[in-house]
């Protein structure tokens, strides 16, 4: 089996959406569902020294996160009908609507609020890693879409050669899932599990 896997580099990532809305477009979802969403994480503040000037601390940086496809998938374990799966031959986690019955097991048990429930459907839905491309010899559609080259798709091996598996705020820590997303991390970038920025636009990625 080859295991997929994404990297981002945040150095380059300039937070602009077209990744997102490339995702958007290619699979036609609901206008409320994303299956690649970008955050923007910022913090920081103002400091005050003896002789009148001030000292910023302010950074942001942005990071553009879909289905991370992880080793243990926490939606895959809850799902009761093997709806939610992963494949044998990508390591691709991805539905089969025939069988999900849009229970939402998989959605409140997934630490990166990946899969959805689309009511309208009737069933859940996510990235699935544009498989039918992959399949074709092609990179995702928000991959190919990244005007700055900031994301890519490949093995495993290959991603984790370019940066470490992502542990960065606003993430949770990843030894609850092991995902299969790697990072290039800025400068600015603080470890998951701290609290010492915000996610600037909480209502875009829920």
């Amino acid at each position: 089996m080859t295991q997929y896997g994404f990297y981002l580099d945040t150095t380059r990532c300039t937070g602009c959406r077209t990744c997102e809305i490339a995702c958007r477009d290619y699979k036609d979802v609901n206008p409320d569902i994303a299956y690649r969403k970008v955050y923007d994480y910022e913090g920081g503040a103002w400091s005050a020294a003896e002789d009148g000037t001030y000292t910023s601390t302010a950074f942001v940086y942005h990071l553009s996160m879909s289905c991370n496809h992880c080793e243990r998938p926490t939606c895959v374990s809850v799902c009761p009908t093997g709806a939610m799966h992963k494949d044998a031959a990508s390591g691709l986690v991805s539905v089969d609507e025939g069988i999900c019955i849009g229970c939402g097991y998989c959605h409140m048990a997934c630490p990166y609020n990946a899969p959805k429930v689309d009511r309208e459907k009737g069933h859940s839905v996510k990235c699935n890693g544009c498989s039918e491309r992959v399949e074709q010899g092609k990179a995702p559609i928000c991959v190919e879409a990244c005007p700055l080259r900031a994301l890519e798709f490949g093995s495993v091996e290959d991603m984790a050669k370019r940066g470490k598996v992502a542990a960065i705020a606003p993430l949770p820590e990843p030894t609850y899932t092991d995902p299969h997303f790697f990072v290039r991390q800025a400068p600015d970038v603080r470890p998951a599990g701290t609290f010492d920025g915000m996610v600037a636009n909480v209502t875009e990625v829920m």
